[in-house]
């Protein structure tokens, strides 16, 4: 079986998405991301990698009612698909399993 690769980006947005459930737009999903990993981001690297991860079927996209603050502008909304699950699921062991393989005596530093 062949894994599924996300990158690092790809995958905080995907799991952002998740975060969000029903309000998981570009502008949002920006602000969520910069908020839970305390780093700054670009909203169109946001939008990138929304379409490439929808291009993988690893998100779904619809359009959301029109607002009127928005001069009637609807929101594109996103959501994890299954294979978007399935890929976050695989992140995750991988990195567990990872984890769980590194020895204590690894993070037993000497102070001099």
């Amino acid at each position: 079986m062949q894994r599924i690769y996300l990158g690092e980006f790809e995958e905080l947005v995907l799991l952002t998405v998740g975060v969000l459930y029903d309000d998981a737009y570009a502008v949002a999903i920006t602000k969520e991301v910069e908020k839970q990993s305390d780093r700054s981001v670009n909203v169109s690297a946001v939008h990138k990698s929304l379409y490439r991860l929808e291009k993988k079927g690893m998100l779904d996209s619809r359009l959301g009612d029109p607002e009127s603050k928005r001069g009637g502008k609807r929101k594109r909304l996103f959501n994890i698909t299954p294979y978007g699950k399935k890929a976050l699921d695989e992140s995750m062991d991988l990195r567990m399993s990872l984890r769980k393989q590194i020895p204590e005596l690894a993070f037993k530093w000497q102070t001099n």
